[in-house]
């Protein structure tokens, strides 16, 4: 299914994260010695995008969501997700990770977003009206506007690689 535009950001934002993910998987193992450039593009992806973008679901998508019984379990399960990973982010921001929590970051995230776009974001735009997904796309944007809606261009050292 077409994704409903009032989403659209939020899905474009999940593709940015997603491609970090994909770069992360390629390069995997990673060197003890591309972490620091690693490290250095993850928090950049936080500080740029993923921060806000969390607002926006906890703000406006995640209540939007509640409202149906049925998605109630979803959305806890998200906002786990979204603690989790913000931990990572926050904590760890100064600290220099191991490959493997390099990879366990990537993957949680992949599997997060994941969630979203085939469930929550499927369900939500299969139950709400016309005007509460409008209602939904001006919120998101408002909160959005905050946030850089580029896609962060890769390093040498973390640029796609081909696949193995």
């Amino acid at each position: 299914m077409l994704r409903d535009k009032n989403l659209i950001p939020l899905s474009r934002q999940h593709q940015h994260a997603l491609a970090l993910c994909v770069r992360i998987e390629r390069a995997s193992p990673i060197g003890e010695a591309d972490l620091p450039t690693w490290q250095a593009e993850i928090a950049q992806l936080f500080q740029s995008e993923i921060r806000v973008h969390f607002a926006a679901e906890e703000e406006v998508l995640f209540p939007a969501a509640r409202r149906f019984a049925d998605l109630a379990p979803l959305v806890e399960e998200l906002l786990s997700d979204h603690e989790w990973l913000r931990g990572q982010f926050e904590r760890r921001a100064a600290e220099l990770r191991t490959p493997a929590e390099v990879q366990a970051l990537a993957e949680r995230l992949s599997e997060h977003i994941r969630k979203e776009e085939r469930q929550l974001f499927q369900h939500l735009q299969e139950r709400m009206s016309v005007e509460e997904m409008m209602s939904t796309g001006r919120k998101l944007d408002e909160i959005l506007k905050d946030s850089q809606q580029a896609c962060i261009l890769p390093t040498q050292t973390t640029r796609l690689r081909s696949a193995p």
